[in-house]
């Protein structure tokens, strides 16, 4: 999930996680359908031959899962630093630029800045430098020193979905409210889980895996 000059979503290269998914799809489906085919036909040693030959394959591909998982660690990053998102390509980078505190007998009150920045420094020199991009649907929640989560009270400010070009950057505020015995919270900024995320490789939404949070 890190490196000397990036933190992102994922402890594995996307593009290979992303080709590795695809490939264990298409497998499935394919080992399914000639294992149905064979035993409507009545050929059985054609059907345990194409489950012997896949069986390893989802062997291996559980392995890189669950084996990326358990190598990773919850990381917090100071504020200022970025975490990046890589959806094949790691263009999308935020970070806390700001936090206002409210911090009342009845509740805790947070308002965050949040900056979301397009590095140019990560697109290719064939890609055109007018061609936006549109950030893929996030989610945010505070979490406090005992793991409780808490959702946004209201985001203001430009909407997190709003397209960038290279270079380009924006700031949003996430206001949240939590209970005054909270201690210590800190930011978890995902995408949006969807079910292929807890089966990508090194995907930060996959099951166990590590996180990277934003401190506060």
């Amino acid at each position: 999930m890190d490196s000397l000059a990036m933190y992102s979503n994922m402890n594995f290269p996307a593009p290979l996680a992303a080709l590795g998914f695809l490939a264990a799809c298409a497998a499935t489906v394919l080992c399914g359908c000639t294992v149905l085919a064979a035993l409507f036909l009545g050929k059985r040693r054609i059907a345990v031959v194409t489950i012997g030959v896949v069986a390893p394959c989802a062997v291996l591909y559980l392995g890189l899962l669950f084996g990326f998982s358990f190598s990773s660690r919850d990381i917090s990053l100071a504020r200022g630093q970025e975490k990046y998102f890589c959806e094949i390509d790691c263009h999308l980078a935020y970070s806390i630029v700001d936090v206002k505190q409210d911090l009342a007998a009845a509740s805790r009150r947070y308002v965050i800045t949040l900056r979301t920045r397009f590095d140019e420094t990560t697109i290719s020199s064939r890609r055109p430098k007018g061609r936006p991009l549109t950030p893929s649907p996030r989610t945010m929640q505070l979490v406090d020193a005992s793991g409780a989560h808490y959702l946004p009270e209201a985001i203001v400010g430009t909407p997190l979905l709003t397209p960038l070009i290279p270079g380009q950057s924006y700031t949003t505020q996430v206001i949240f409210q939590m209970p005054p015995h909270a201690t210590d919270p800190k930011l978890l900024i995902q995408t949006t889980p969807q079910w292929p995320d807890h089966i990508v490789i090194g995907d930060e939404n996959s099951w166990l895996h590590g996180k990277t949070y934003l401190a506060l």
